[in-house]
Order: structure tokens, then C-alpha cells, then sequence
């Protein structure tokens, strides 16, 4: 195995919790990885919500969030862990949608077991498809990883505990069944309690992956030793990063609405506090001006080798 997956599986297999930021977009994740994660998860609903404007329900397509994907993968110098919805379909979608994120280059994806239009794990009135449907989905989606690429962590998730009609005694009695069909991870979403997690981990003999969500969902606050003893290997945090830009570009946008140029002014000096660099810097200036310098002729070649050209002049616009 040769693929981005290869080092996943190294970091699931390790006898430490990987924790995996969420991050919606090419800016947020190259800021996760400047910050130094071993690997970074991209959030369906952050990608949904920063492409569409409208939340994680069904509405984003399978090509808007390959390409984010792509876009993301791009930016990033580590492993990345990707939504995959439900597949986006019936089974012959989970072929296609597997082998478009083989494509991309991402270390794992994880398919759940909704029925579409599927909605967040952590919102009412999900319904699912039968066992029989989403054991075949596991079943296709682990065949494409095997011809494409067999490093591709495939994570199988089950929405079964806070579905219609849905239990954990049935969200258990799924996720046998899809890793018996070749998942690697185990993902049962929207446990309610520490006593949850630990017969989700009991019952499953498969690494598994805790969803931390915080107060939009159902799931505890859970300390990471805690979810480390209780022996889970992955923890997301999907949320991260749209909270984090919606909770910033608030607070600065109002300062702005009320001090006007003074807003600005603060929002430049707690940015020159940060560890990026300058804004050209962190954008990739430099990497663009070693391009320019290696392919055009000299007389076209830019002379600042800290890759702000002419922008420095003019400012980013």
C-alpha cells in the first residue's frame, strides 16, 4: 500500500488517539496544518455550509465535495479524512463516488447508512436504509478500495442510534455487520453518554472513531483520556473550524461596524500576532514567485524572493 491511507492506518494503529480538526476549506485547513496536526478531517456540513450557504441536509452534491476535497488535499502536508455522506445514492453511486475520492489523493472517507436526503447525525427525523442496502454499500465501497486503492481507510458510519425507530442496540447490530463487509473504522454516531461509548466499544472488535461535536449535538462532552481508555482510536471535531470563522468574522465585523478604521487597525495587529507569517506569506507568495523564477525568462523573473511582488505596493485586493 502506497497511498496517503498508508500513514492513516499508521496513526490509527498507534496506542494514541488521533484527533482530526474539521476544516470546510483550502484557507482553513492550510491554518490546521501550519498549526501541526497529524491529520485533518473535512467536515460535510462546513463544506455545505461555506459552498452552498445552507446546512448539512442533504443539498451538497458528490463533485462540490470532491473538489473540495481535491482543494483541501492540496493544501495539506498530511493526512486528510473525508465525508463521504451516504455515497450520494444507491450503490452504484458509492462506486463512483469511492473511486472519484481515490482520485483525489484523500487517506480515508466514511459512507453512512441514511437515506437520502440525509441530514447531520445530530438533527431529528433521519431515517435509514435497510442493513441489507447499506452492508451492500460497505461491501462495493471496500471492493473499489481494494482495485484502486487499498490504503483508502474506509470508515463505515451508522446514524441507527438517534434515527426513526432507531436504537444503539441496533446502531451495534449494524456496525458488525458493515465491518464483517471490510470496513476498517467503525463510526456509530450520536451515543448520549460515556456508558454508550463504552458498550459501542465493547460490542465492536474494530478501531473506532468518536464524533465530537459539542453543544449542537447529543453526544458528551468527553475528555480524550477518557475516550483513549475507553479504547478509540480517531476523534473528529467537524465543527471546529466553522465555529471558530463564524464566532471571528462576527466579532471583527462588528468592531469594524462600530470603530470603523480603528476595527481594522486591531484586526491587523492580532493578525501580526499570529504565527502564519504575513498574509502573503502564509497565501503561498513565495511558492508562486519560486514557479515564476524556475520557468520564465530572466527578464520576466520577479525580484523579490519573499514572493510579495508588485502586491506589496498595492496591498491584496
Amino acid at each position: 500500500m502506497h497511498g496517503a491511507g498508508t500513514r492513516l492506518r499508521e496513526l490509527i494503529e498507534r496506542d494514541e488517539l488521533l484527533c482530526c480538526p474539521g476544516v470546510h476549506d483550502p484557507l482553513t485547513a492550510g491554518v490546521a496544518d501550519h498549526v501541526g496536526f497529524d491529520a485533518i478531517y473535512m467536515t460535510g456540513y462546513g463544506t455545505s455550509l461555506s459552498r452552498t450557504g445552507y446546512p448539512d441536509a442533504g443539498l451538497i452534491t458528490m463533485p462540490e465535495m470532491i473538489r473540495n476535497a481535491n482543494e483541501v488535499n492540496e493544501r495539506i502536508a498530511v493526512p486528510l479524512v473525508a465525508d463521504a455522506d451516504s455515497g450520494y445514492g444507491g450503490v452504484t453511486n458509492v462506486v463512483r463516488t469511492v473511486r472519484e475520492y481515490c482520485k483525489t489523493g484523500v487517506a480515508g472517507i466514511h459512507i453512512e447508512d441514511q437515506r437520502f436526503p440525509k441530514r447531520c447525525g445530530h438533527t431529528a427525523g433521519k431515517r435509514l436504509v435497510s442493513i441489507e442496502e447499506a452492508t451492500g454499500k460497505i461491501r462495493a465501497a471496500c471492493d473499489v478500495r481494494d482495485e484502486r486503492d487499498e490504503s483508502l481507510v474506509i470508515i463505515a458510519r451508522t446514524d441507527a442510534r438517534g434515527a426513526v425507530g432507531g436504537s444503539l442496540s441496533e446502531a451495534i447490530r449494524r456496525m458488525e455487520a458493515y465491518v464483517d463487509a471490510g470496513a476498517d473504522v467503525a463510526f456509530v454516531e450520536g451515543p448520549t453518554s460515556e456508558a454508550e461509548l463504552e458498550r459501542v466499544s465493547d460490542a465492536i472488535d474494530a478501531p473506532l472513531l468518536y464524533n465530537f461535536v459539542g453543544d449542537i449535538g447529543t453526544s458528551p462532552y468527553v475528555a480524550l483520556e477518557t475516550l483513549e481508555a475507553l479504547g478509540y482510536d480517531v476523534v473528529i471535531f467537524p465543527t471546529l473550524s466553522m465555529l471558530a470563522t463564524v464566532t471571528a468574522v462576527y466579532e471583527h465585523l462588528d468592531r469594524f461596524k462600530r470603530d470603523g478604521v480603528g476595527g481594522i487597525r486591531r484586526l491587523d495587529d492580532a493578525f501580526d500576532e499570529c504565527p502564519v507569517g504575513s498574509l502573503h506569506e502564509f497565501s503561498g507568495f513565495p511558492e508562486i514567485v519560486e514557479w515564476e523564477n524556475a520557468y520564465l525568462p530572466p527578464a520576466e523573473q520577479t525580484a523579490d524572493d519573499r514572493g510579495l511582488g508588485d502586491a506589496v505596493d498595492g496591498g491584496p485586493n
